[in-house]
C-alpha cells in the first residue's frame, strides 16, 4: 500500500533532511574555508615581510648613493668640483 502524504509533509521532510545534512557537513565546510583563508593570510604576510625587507635594502642603497663621499666621487669622476652651495636636497 502506498503512503499518502499530507499537504506540505514532503516539504517538511525535505527541510528536516537538509537541516540534518547541514548540521553534519556545515562545520567541516566552514573549517575548511577558514583554513584556506588562514593559509592565504600567512602567504600575504610573508609577501609583505619580503617586500618590507626589499624596501629597507633599497632605502639603504639610496642613502649610500646620496652620501657626501659618493657625491664627491661622482663629481670628481665627471671632472666637476664639489661646491656645497650648489647642492639641493629634494623630497625631504
Amino acid at each position: 500500500m502506498k503512503r499518502k502524504y499530507v499537504k506540505g509533509e514532503k516539504l517538511l521532510i525535505t527541510l528536516v533532511t537538509l537541516l540534518v545534512l547541514g548540521n553534519i557537513f556545515g562545520p567541516s565546510f566552514s573549517m575548511a574555508l577558514l583554513s584556506k583563508t588562514n593559509i592565504e593570510v600567512e602567504s600575504i604576510k610573508k609577501k609583505i615581510t619580503k617586500q618590507e625587507s626589499l624596501n629597507e635594502s633599497l632605502e639603504m642603497k639610496i642613502n649610500e648613493l646620496a652620501s657626501l663621499d659618493n657625491i664627491e666621487t661622482v663629481a670628481t669622476n665627471y671632472g666637476l668640483e664639489y661646491n656645497n652651495s650648489n647642492i639641493r636636497v629634494i623630497g625631504e
